[in-house]
């Protein structure tokens, strides 16, 4: 467990009594998700989503999804334990609770991958050179056959790795063998309305590089493709995901048309889990008494009309393509900025509400062109869309190819070293960590560490969390976690903290939500 995001939890204000220096300034307070809609939501009636869907079904719903809902319901509760700071110089105590560290719906904990993950990708991983974002979104069918089987996934990159690379090297006036295209790869499984869709977005670098004589790689840039060459892109890519869809028997050819396979309808998550992820992918109902039909909505924009096809930008048979983003090399800043939009939460507490009839109402993040604002669902279905967003384990969200895949010969060449290295090179080293980094290997850099918390918060807000906010000069350090009951009762109760966790609903009948 780890100690609870603090990037939903940050505020303005002066401090009495503070340093000078430290008036008007951002500080931290502690996250309190047990306040927010979405977290009562869950509270109330995830235990009736979970009776109704398995009695409706009469089969149980996969084990990780259970999970998700217990432990998001644990997610930074002071109550299931905390971390104990000190200042060193003035005594002064903070808690911080853990956190769940789940990839589902927890907007506190997907914040924290989000900015995590983006400073990792842009001080180890990407080169700095420039990178254009490939977009690629699938047809409803094809997305409803990736959230049932997530193993397609693979070849499925495999494909558009390969078409994207080749392009990249023709443009570059290379062969396949002389040059090495690079990329990281976000899958996406989740769109603006919660609703379940798998789309895929590629951090290509726009170019290759081509080794020297000695070995070492030089990068050569690639034109941008024109919106001609992007349909071609996009039609090769189609073309070769359908043999390879067909040559696995997914896809069935019979008398000129191409349909899915039919699935296994045998186990248990084919009648639980399946028909969450149709209903979530088409926006529909998946059980209860509206099953089938269409997601309430609500229009609070005038509609707009179709704006003008965008710049390199593909449609064809449900599938699209966009490549018109781009970072130029220098601009490490936006490149963040993009790493974390592609990487951010599928919820945040603001979106969701609950209206006076009890519905919950999710605002879209932006309106779509019918003028629709926000979806209107009952808190049953709300919890059939959470439990859709809920990833399989030990599914990897966060693919790398070509140079910057883990054993590539050029990687280590080619990435950045990071501000930690840079900072231990011009800074003297420990006899000791010399000693033990000499006889580990000495041949191969130290790997990246998890950004702390304190760190992320100074990098995405510009708040100082190592250094005590009551007295400003002392340092936090963490002195314990605190995990026994009987302590954390009595450290609580000490405080003045309810020292029990907020009580879950039961079970209930569907008609009374």
């Amino acid at each position: 467990r780890s100690p609870s995001s603090p990037l939903h939890a940050v505020h303005a204000a002066r401090q009495p009594g503070s340093l000078p220096g430290l008036a008007s300034r951002l500080h931290y307070e502690r996250h309190r998700p047990e306040q927010t809609t979405l977290y009562r939501l869950v509270q109330q009636h995830a235990a009736s989503f979970i009776a109704h869907t398995e009695a409706s079904t009469d089969a149980e719903l996969p084990r990780f999804i259970k999970d998700e809902f217990d432990a998001f319901l644990e997610c930074g509760i002071l109550a299931h334990g905390f971390l104990r700071l000190r200042c060193g110089e003035c005594g002064h105590d903070k808690l911080l609770a853990f956190s769940c560290k789940r990839r589902g719906f927890c907007p506190s904990c997907g914040a924290r991958r989000m900015s995590q993950t983006a400073a990792h990708l842009v001080d180890h991983v990407i080169p700095h050179v420039p990178v254009r974002q490939w977009v690629l979104s699938l047809p409803i069918p094809l997305r409803v056959l990736l959230a049932a089987q997530p193993e397609l996934v693979t070849p499925v990159l495999q494909v558009v790795q390969r078409v994207v690379t080749r392009h990249l090297l023709r443009q570059a006036g290379l062969k396949a063998d002389e040059g090495h295209g690079g990329a990281v790869t976000l899958i996406q499984r989740f769109g603006s309305a919660a609703n379940l869709n798998i789309h895929l977005h590629c951090l290509v670098l726009d170019g290759v590089y081509c080794c020297d004589a000695d070995g070492s790689p030089a990068f050569i840039e690639a034109d941008a493709p024109t919106d001609d060459e992007l349909h071609a892109l996009l039609q090769t890519v189609i073309a070769r995901l359908m043999k390879m869809l067909t040559r696995r028997g997914v896809l069935v050819e019979d008398m000129g048309q191409t349909y899915l396979a039919e699935p296994d309808a045998d186990g248990e998550e084919a009648r639980t889990l399946r028909p969450l992820q149709a209903a979530a992918i088409t926006y529909r109902i998946a059980f209860g008494p509206r099953a089938g039909q269409k997601v309430l909505t609500l229009r609070g924009a005038m509609p707009r009309e179709d704006s003008a096809r965008q710049p390199l930008c593909a449609d064809i048979d449900g599938f699209s393509l966009h490549a018109a983003v781009r970072v130029e090399a220098h601009d490490r800043k936006r490149l963040e900025q993009l790493c974390r939009y592609i990487t951010r939460p599928a919820l945040s507490d603001e979106r969701v509400q609950v209206n006076a009839a009890g519905q919950v109402e999710l605002k879209l993040k932006t309106p779509w062109r019918d003028g629709t604002t926000h979806l209107v669902l009952s808190p049953l279905e709300f919890m059939q869309r959470l439990a859709a967003l809920v990833p399989r384990p030990r599914l990897h969200l966060i693919r790398f190819h070509g140079v910057l895949a883990p054993n590539a010969k050029l990687r280590s060449l080619v990435v950045p070293q990071g501000p930690e290295v840079e900072e231990r090179a011009t800074a003297a080293v420990a006899a000791s960590e010399c000693v033990v980094q000499t006889e580990t290997n000495p041949d191969r850099p130290d790997r990246p560490h998890r950004i702390a918390w304190a760190r992320l918060l100074k990098r995405v807000f510009d708040i100082d969390m190592q250094h005590c906010p009551n007295c400003g000069a002392g340092e936090l350090k963490i002195i314990a976690a605190i995990l026994e009951r009987p302590v954390i009762e009595k450290i609580l109760t000490h405080l003045g903290l309810d020292p029990q966790p907020p009580p879950r609903g039961r079970a209930r009948e569907a008609r009374q939500d």
